[in-house]
């Protein structure tokens, strides 16, 4: 089967594309470095020949909330229509855990124009909802920084690592459509506040985390569950202490 992964070369894309091709699968890593850009439309229809499943792993380079709604809007229309027009059988795209629940980031009202686009369309589909990668813990921590302080809000919070991010997709890409979302979450539920607390112990970073009910996670206060799968979701593998990059490297 050829299988065409959209921002194929990034932190999921490059492991998704490992992932089939180790199965013996076509996997054509997507992106503008290769010629394939999904708000021009440049290269989609070239590489959407024969494909039997597209999966969708961009991101917008702007998380600004105009620019990154005018990203997943533009993107996924335009991927749609190619992928319709050739014929595409199965379109798989990552997400967000929580993102319909959490209408005041203007990313993750992004994500859900994006799940409307995808859910209204003719071709089956798979949304694949996953928690917070570990890659992104120290971008949280940084976006919740005010001055030395970090304030975290006392909730649940269930990161994943990137290369079970990966081997989700992968999963649901081999399968067939779920016409739904299925979503994915990391093995350990931590408190997000002791989470980071505990992190930035480890990195030897001398910011203070604060326990704040009122914390704002990219604009927005969260609920207990905001950020962790449901009860029956399946778990990633890999645990943060065992994770290689949750502390510095050795210099």
């Amino acid at each position: 089967m050829k299988f065409v992964v959209i921002g194929g070369t990034g932190l999921i894309g490059s492991k998704v594309v490992a992932g089939l091709r180790e199965r013996g699968h076509e996997a054509v890593a997507a992106a503008p470095s290769t010629g394939v850009n999904t708000l021009t439309g440049e290269g989609l229809a070239e590489v959407m020949t024969g494909a039997s499943v597209v999966v969708d792993l961009s991101n917008s380079p702007s998380f600004e909330d105009g620019p990154v709604l005018e990203f997943f809007q533009t993107s996924t229309r335009n991927l749609l229509a190619a992928e319709t027009a050739a014929g595409v059988g199965h379109h798989v795209a990552l997400s967000v855990v929580g993102a319909e629940d959490l209408p005041d980031s203007g990313y993750l009202r992004a994500k859900v124009a994006q799940h409307r686009l995808i859910e209204d369309s003719s071709i089956p589909y798979t949304i694949v909802q996953a928690t917070q990668f570990f890659e992104f813990v120290r971008g949280i921590a940084d976006s919740a920084t005010e001055g030395d302080t970090v304030r975290m809000a006392p909730v649940s919070f269930q990161p994943i690592a990137g290369e079970d991010v990966a081997r989700a997709v992968g999963k649901a890409a081999l399968g067939e459509p779920v016409k739904g979302r299925v979503e994915v979450g990391g093995p350990e539920r931590f408190r997000m506040d002791e989470f980071f607390r505990d992190a930035l112990a480890a990195w030897n970073d001398p910011r203070q985390v604060v326990t704040d009910p009122h914390a704002r996670y990219f604009g927005t206060e969260l609920k207990e569950r905001s950020l962790v799968p449901g009860d029956d979701a399946p778990l990633g593998e890999i645990r943060y202490r065992d994770w290689p990059g949750r502390v510095p490297a050795a210099e």
